[in-house]
Parts: C-alpha cells; structure tokens; sequence
C-alpha cells in the first residue's frame, strides 16, 4: 500500500512538473539580438569594411509562415528551400549612434525612388529597422535603398498605423545617417549584379527625447526587414529577423529583445 502511494505521488508530481513545462514552453522567450559597443565610430559609406563589424554577431533574415502559400508551385518548391537572396544584418553602438548594417546578395540591384520620406518599399530594392521601446507604445520605422535614399517615420502607437498623416515629409529622426553600396549596375535588369550593402547611424539621443533613452539598462526591441525585387526572383522576396508566423512587420509581439553589450 505504501508503494502504491509513493508511486502515485511521484505521477502527480511528474504530472505537475510536466504541465507547469509545456507552460512554459509555449510561451517562448523573446531572441535576443546583440548590439557590441565600438570605442572608435563607423566609418559611414556603406561598405561595411571597419573592424567592428567582424566582431560582431550577424542575424540571417528568413521567410515568415507562410508567406508564399498562395504562389504557383513552381515558386514555392523554391522558396521552400530557404531565402533565395539571402541577407544578414549586424549592430554595433558608440556613446552616439546604434549602428545597424546590412549585406544581400542580389542579382538585379533595384532603386526608383526619386526622393526621401517617400514609400520607398514600393519602388526599391529596400532595407528596414524597427526600434520600440519595450514598455512603451511608440516605435521607429527607417530604411534605406540601394541609392543611399532613406525615410524615418514615427509612430506614436501601433493603432495609428496606416493614417497618412504618419507619413511626414521631415524625416521623424532628423540625426539618422546613412550609407550604401552596390556591386552592381543600379535598374539594369539585364545584368546580373552581386550583392549591395547599407549602414545607418541613428542618433541615441534623439530617440531618447520621446522618453526612454536608448541605453544598456533600458528594455528595446528591435526588428529587420528586407523588401527584395528582381528579374531572377520566382517572385517579389521578403525576409526578415526574427522569424514570423505572420507576415507583418508591425508585429511587436515578434521583435526581438535588443542586448547592448560593452
């Protein structure tokens, strides 16, 4: 009898212990990326040539879930083997500027946008960064083309996405640099060009005058996207970091949780 007890003792706990895991479990933490300090800033042209950024950590953009269910076969059976142009991205940061850089591979470098602040995604081969603080309900969006054209916006919360108005003809981080290179022929689709790369410095102070500094102790998240067109494409290729199972860059729930690391 007092076997029997401890046996059944023993399945409650193990019952117990295994409820409490699949708990948890299905609620998956955050991935983290990691940004390391530079105490000699960027050199800003693009190229991604400086030291620091071979010793920091890169990120792989992937597909979401998904993506591309609704595409002929043909495009899928291609697209399910991976990201077709691949793309990687990297952080670095400085007492001024977090730093994020981008390298694709791309075989038709495409850019037509005319101007800054414009809906570049639409028109260009394109490169973005999402920046929110974690407790709080404003978020950043910037990007960069091919051609170094680049638009910041600010949202003061994600129920005001989509309203023109966000949509400001100043840039919403007037400090933001930026750079970028191709080894290519820029919208010549009758070639086949290599790869191009980007670099963008955004000014930590100007985030930090909305209210949460971005600072080592303070919680950010971050995310990365990549608008990718072309001749050599089975179809128009988007790929972020992290993973999705939505595909929809506005999703604060899959950013990632941003490490400043000194």
């Amino acid at each position: 009898m007092k076997l029997q007890i401890l046996f059944r003792s023993a399945a409650i706990l193990l019952l117990t212990f295994f409820i409490h895991g699949c708990s948890s479990l299905g609620k998956p933490e955050r991935p983290v990326v990691i940004a390391t300090y530079t105490p000699v800033p960027i050199t800003l042209d693009g190229r991604l040539d400086d030291i620091a950024w071979h010793r920091t950590p890169s990120y792989e953009l992937v597909h979401s879930a998904g993506q591309f269910d609704f595409k002929p076969e043909k495009s899928l059976r291609e697209f399910r083997k991976g990201v077709v142009e691949p793309g990687r991205v990297k952080v670095l940061w400085d007492e001024k500027y977090l730093y994020v850089g981008f390298e694709f591979t791309d075989r038709d470098i495409l850019d037509h946008g005319k101007a800054d602040q414009t809906m570049l995604y639409q028109l260009s081969d394109t490169a973005e960064v999402f920046l929110k603080p974690m407790n709080q309900t404003w978020y950043w969006e910037m990007y960069v083309t091919p051609n170094n054209h680049s638009t910041s916006i600010f949202f003061p919360g994600r129920g005001l996405k989509g309203m023109i108005d966000i949509f400001t003809k100043e840039p919403a981080i007037k400090g933001m640099r930026r750079a970028a290179f191709s080894k290519g022929t820029v919208n010549n689709s009758w070639d086949q060009d290599k790869r191009w790369t980007a670099e963008i410095a955004i000014p930590r102070a100007e985030l930090g005058m909305a209210g949460e500094k971005l600072d080592p102790d303070v919680p950010w998240l971050i995310f990365f996207a990549r608008y990718n067109f072309g001749r050599y494409l089975p179809w128009k290729e988007n790929s972020a970091f992290p993973f999705q199972e939505k595909f929809d860059y506005h999703v604060h729930e899959d950013y990632a949780r941003l490490k400043m690391v000194k």
